[in-house]
């Protein structure tokens, strides 16, 4: 059942834009495998082969230490209403850090210059496949709404808060890898 493409189409942006929300899969042949749930209205379809995301402060940074070690990313997007269909983005990326120029450049050019509080790095894709699945076993859920719990989080911290968080809590994976996140500091 699973249909394989070299790009996103206009359908799959379409189906894209609809979620409101994706996971991104990310390892290295030694470090465990992360999964972690992404809100949609931080990401950016770029072009038929690149997509990007503003990604917020956590209590982890595994992604950036696994794009940085290895470079292979996923990206899973599944219809919980509607049709059903599992949309996954295959490919390569990195992590372009907060402070950066590149970073800067990005917010200004696909975020009208504005990025939600806490946001420390811009996760980019380069996809080479792209794969679409039934979805059949997806179950059907209603949306209410966005939490506002790590907007309150980032706003008690401050940015002085979130730098020192930051140091402590996203300079390297769980599994020691480091991100990348202050190597310019």
């Amino acid at each position: 059942m699973a249909k394989q493409f070299e790009s996103i189409d206009d359908r799959l942006k379409n189906f894209i834009e609809r979620q409101h929300i994706f996971f991104t899969a990310s390892a290295t042949d030694s470090s465990r495998v992360n999964i972690s749930p992404r809100e949609r209205g931080c990401l950016r379809v770029l072009g038929p082969n690149c997509v990007i995301y503003l990604d917020r402060t956590g209590s982890g940074n595994e992604t950036a230490a696994h794009l940085r070690a290895d470079g292979r990313l996923t990206m899973m997007f599944c219809a919980v209403e509607g049709p059903p269909m599992i949309l996954r983005l295959y490919g390569h990326g990195r992590a372009i850090h907060h402070n950066s120029s590149e970073y800067e450049d990005i917010v200004a050019r696909y975020y009208g210059g504005s990025e939600p509080s806490g946001a420390r790095q811009i996760i980019w894709l380069d996809i080479d496949l792209v794969q679409t699945s039934c979805g059949f076993g997806v179950p059907l859920f209603d949306y209410k709404a966005e939490r506002n719990s790590l907007d309150t989080w980032t706003e008690v911290k401050g940015q002085d808060g979130l730098e020192s968080y930051r140091r402590e809590k996203n300079k390297y994976s769980m599994d020691g890898l480091p991100t990348g996140m202050f190597d310019d500091a």
